[in-house]
């Protein structure tokens, strides 16, 4: 018996809107999940099979630039069609070019579920020899309730009857390509291919899905199926920022450095408390967020600053690198000055940062030199500061 061939329509021409935007307007199939374009994840897991004959994506008409931009290229990789203006029609365009090529079956896919495993495509194959149809499913673990105004439960559904539908949904192509048409006429919203099937009277299966075989839909599907791929770990990039800051010295008792207080002939002139290394260690962590500094955060002209403790600035900024999931890895701050000495400081300067930050000391570097005599440093008018901050954060694009 000969063997049955597989065509595999990739249905790619959706905007992609609910995902949010990346690169200007960069539709989602076209945004890279761990370094590679998500359409481009979705072709290689089919092309990776031997079983499959045809490959042919249906694309936007307004993507063709992002498309050719990936630069596929295999000898079972049709090029690309233009889709419809619903999935539906998109469909149906699909399973009209690969006519040509007479499958016994056709595998139709979501170019946004790009972690698909060999095992589901194999799956839904296998269940072709003896159904019209069939389609990977995992069973709801949700209670579902029934709400026909939204507002009010009216029922509970047996959960233990649902499952949730994925792709690829295969089918006989001869037949597949006939309910599509028939139904293309019909003023009715047919939410994928297989209930299309059902509507025509073809038997349909399940086959056996799998959880991480996820509809990238939502900006955090993005994490997710980074995650996924990446064994539970979210992939995360490094950041770096650097701060500088300059203070001059007025009349006082005593300055504000590195997060304490050390007694001395004058104290720093600010609106704040003036702590020149803490604002510096602050410009360098928004730095590396790409958050603006200081005044932008906290306007000097505002009179709630008005000495006000340098650590709420720090808290603020560490704050925000916890709030977009990353972690302050080090901090690095050099203080410049000639008077206060600085060296028995160090230690307590240490600890007062890594605690704003929720740091081990080892993380926090504070070192202090002088500027040899010269300039304001060296003449004793002020102290300056300069500090670098690693971060990491969730990989963006």
């Amino acid at each position: 018996m000969a063997r049955k061939t597989t065509a595999v329509i990739i249905v790619a021409a959706g905007r992609g809107e609910r995902a949010g935007t990346a690169n200007g307007s960069l539709p989602k199939q076209y945004r890279h999940l761990l370094g590679e374009a998500v359409l481009s994840r979705t072709v290689r897991a089919f092309l990776a099979s031997e079983a499959i004959d045809h490959v042919v994506p249906v694309i936007n008409a307004d993507h063709a630039g992002h498309y050719a931009a990936l630069g596929l290229d295999h000898p079972r990789l049709m090029p690309p069609i233009l889709g419809g203006a619903t999935r539906q029609a998109s469909v149906l365009a699909g399973l009209q070019a690969v006519g040509a090529k007479r499958p016994d079956h056709v595998l139709i896919q979501d170019a946004a579920r790009p972690l698909v495993t060999r095992d589901i495509i194999e799956g839904v194959m296998a269940a072709l020899a003896a159904s019209d149809g069939a389609l990977p499913a995992v069973p709801v673990t949700d209670t579902i309730k029934r709400s026909p105004d939204g507002t009010t439960v009216t029922a509970t559904e047996d959960r233990n009857t649902l499952f949730s539908a994925q792709t690829p949904q295969g089918f006989r192509y001869p037949q597949i390509l006939s309910a599509h048409m028939r139904a293309a006429a019909l003023p009715r919203d047919f939410t994928d291919d297989a209930m299309i099937a059902e509507w025509a009277g073809l038997k349909v299966v399940l086959t056996l899905g799998n959880t991480r075989n996820i509809k990238i839909t939502a900006p955090e599907d993005f994490d997710r199926a980074e995650r996924i791929l990446t064994g539970g770990h979210l992939a995360m990039e490094t950041r770096v920022g650097t701060g500088f800051d300059v203070h001059a010295f007025e009349a006082g008792d005593a300055v504000w450095l590195g997060g304490i207080e050390i007694p001395h002939t004058r104290k720093l002139k600010g609106h704040s408390d003036a702590d020149v290394a803490l604002h510096a260690l602050t410009d360098a962590i928004y730095g590396a967020l790409g958050e603006g500094d200081i005044g932008q955060h906290f306007p000097p002209s505002d009179p709630q600053w008005k000495g006000a403790p340098s650590r709420i600035f720090l808290e603020h900024a560490a704050g925000l690198v916890a709030a977009r999931g990353g972690r302050i890895v080090n901090l690095d701050v050099t203080i410049v000055c000639e008077a206060p000495r600085i060296g028995a400081h160090v230690p307590a300067m240490r600890r007062a940062i890594a605690a704003v930050c929720g740091l081990g000391e080892t993380r926090v570097a504070v070192k202090a030199t002088t500027s040899e005599r010269l300039g304001f440093t060296g003449r004793e008018e002020g102290i300056t500061a300069m500090a670098s901050a690693s971060i990491e954060l969730p990989r963006q694009e």
